[in-house]
């Protein structure tokens, strides 16, 4: 440890005392977030050649990833079994072995939903709204954030799917003409969920897939080369014959590479408004309703920002772990990316916070004494401080604004949002409280209707449980398949952001031999 104060450290590197890389730094800092305020903090660490990048990247997709990956595999699969045979046992017995009562008839199936759709908004948010908005950081955590937004919008599309009840009508969820002249229901919010929904799916599955046609083209010069050195086994065939199809011919020519910069833009600029509609609609479907308690305007802000807030933590609830299990995977994602997010939790953070005060403030200045009596007397009042008028699920109501608006409050302290494994933690706590927020909103609303006498608890039986902890499970599958068999990161993006890409900058790739 440094006994000068920063201010002294930057005082010396600027008159040319010292030079920043011979500092001390202290504990998890890597350099990245302790730099002189004339220096821009370096996006890349330990100063990575092309030919470095190239291969630690391509070497994650072409190598088993460690010991660790196949067990954690194997947990997640087993997970998914459990998923299979609960949505088996559901179509063969029917929605009654869910929790559910003539009162209570959303609860954990959509509160799942809800809680996955969000998941799924940061991905777009970082890869989509940051390239348009030109931030450099973006390159180190946006081909996860994207992989991360496919995967939980499958996870969403489970739940309404399974909630129909009769699984094998789902179909006539969408407007196919059939010789009865079915249609669904243009004016409910359920079948705007289905366009939405869908429309985001393809439109992040088209954007992901287009980010990576660069990479699999590299990936695929990779095994030819290893295939016309001799090194020959079907494996290999197989990977160069699949990366082929998958790079559409990709050449590397100058040509491609003006028309993709352009086509990624104008996917990104599509892409951004649906971060915004996609929860804005899901909202929708219980802002529509007269229902105490979802009947309000501000839901589609307040879920678009809870979308945000939840789906950034899952970004570092995933990417902090493989950031400690792969090797050089600090070089490319530094404290620098894990501070800028922890500072997003925070603002995002406070948004949340924010609109859990407006409900309070609307059924006040409403007026309307049942939309008050939802927030006192079924979320808010303890029933050890009223037994008589208390919310049985207060303690879901705070855990909520413990965990979304109580912890990411430590990221006001700088050490706090510099420190992986507080980060982290913040993040699970911020992802349960996420789950918590979809789980009040529905069930507290719900249990309680105008009438006393149809007045019903719900109880989540263990088919409830075991299909959203299957859920999960299908979703860290999805995640490990993608860490092990594809790019992890844009290596070009991430070339773009080194110093030997400033074309006034040194280069000695050349002599390296790597592109």
């Amino acid at each position: 440890m440094t006994t000068l104060s920063p201010e002294r450290q930057n005082a010396d590197l600027l008159a040319g005392r010292g030079h920043i890389g011979d500092l001390p730094r202290p504990g998890t800092i890597d350099g990245t977030v302790n730099l002189p305020p004339d220096e821009r903090a370096p996006l890349v660490l330990n100063n990575r050649s092309f030919h470095e990048i190239t291969e630690i990247v391509c070497g994650y997709a072409e190598n088993p990833l460690g010991k660790w990956w196949l067990p954690l595999l194997g947990m997640a699969a087993t997970l998914v079994g459990v998923l299979q045979l609960m949505i088996g046992y559901l179509i063969i017995t029917g929605v009654g072995v869910w929790g559910l009562t003539n009162q209570v008839d959303w609860a954990w199936d959509i509160t799942n939903f809800v809680f996955w759709i969000g998941i799924g908004h940061a991905g777009t948010l970082i890869s989509a709204i940051l390239c348009l908005l030109k931030q450099k950081w973006r390159t180190a955590v946006n081909r996860s954030a994207e992989a991360m937004t496919i995967f939980a919008v499958i996870c969403a599309g489970i739940f309404p799917g399974i909630h129909v009840g009769r699984i094998w009508f789902a179909w006539m969820l969408f407007p196919i003409p059939n010789s009865n002249w079915i249609w669904p229901n243009f004016r409910s919010p359920l079948l705007w969920d289905v366009f939405a929904v869908s429309t985001y799916a393809t439109v992040s599955v088209l954007f992901w897939y287009m980010g990576m046609i660069p990479d699999f083209a590299t990936l695929r010069d990779r095994a030819d080369a290893e295939w016309r050195k001799g090194r020959r086994s079907i494996g290999l065939f197989f990977r160069a014959y699949v990366l082929g199809f998958l790079s559409l011919g990709w050449r590397m020519s100058s040509r491609h590479w003006h028309r993709y910069e352009k086509a990624y833009v104008l996917l990104a600029g599509v892409s951004t408004p649906l971060v915004l509609s996609v929860h804005s609609i899901v909202s929708f479907d219980f802002a529509t309703s007269v229902l105490p308690g979802w009947h309000t305007t501000i839901f589609p802000p307040y879920f678009v920002a809870g979308a945000v807030f939840g789906g950034f933590a899952m970004v570092l609830l995933l990417l902090i772990p493989a950031r400690e299990l792969l090797p050089n995977f600090k070089d490319l994602l530094t404290i620098r990316h894990l501070e800028n997010m922890s500072k997003i939790l925070l603002v995002t953070g406070w948004m949340v916070g924010f609109a859990y005060m407006m409900e309070f403030f609307i059924a006040w200045y409403g007026g309307n004494e049942y939309e008050w009596s939802v927030f006192i007397n079924n979320r808010v009042t303890p029933l050890w401080v009223d037994p008589h008028n208390g919310a049985p699920y207060w303690w879901a109501y705070w855990t909520m604004i413990s965990c979304n608006v109580i912890s990411p409050n430590l990221f006001w302290f700088r050490k706090m949002r510099q420190n992986p494994v507080t980060i982290w933690i913040v993040a699970m706590f911020v992802t349960v409280g996420m789950w918590f927020e979809r789980f009040v909103i529905i069930v507290t609303s719900l249990h309680r209707s105008f009438l006393p006498g149809e007045w019903h608890m719900f109880h989540p039986t263990i088919v409830d449980i075991l299909t959203f902890v299957g859920s999960c499970g299908l979703f860290l599958t999805l995640f490990l398949l993608f860490m092990r068999f594809l790019p992890v990161f844009p290596i070009a993006e991430i070339k773009a952001v080194t110093p030997q890409a400033d074309p006034h900058g040194h280069h000695d790739d050349h002599a390296e031999g790597g592109h």
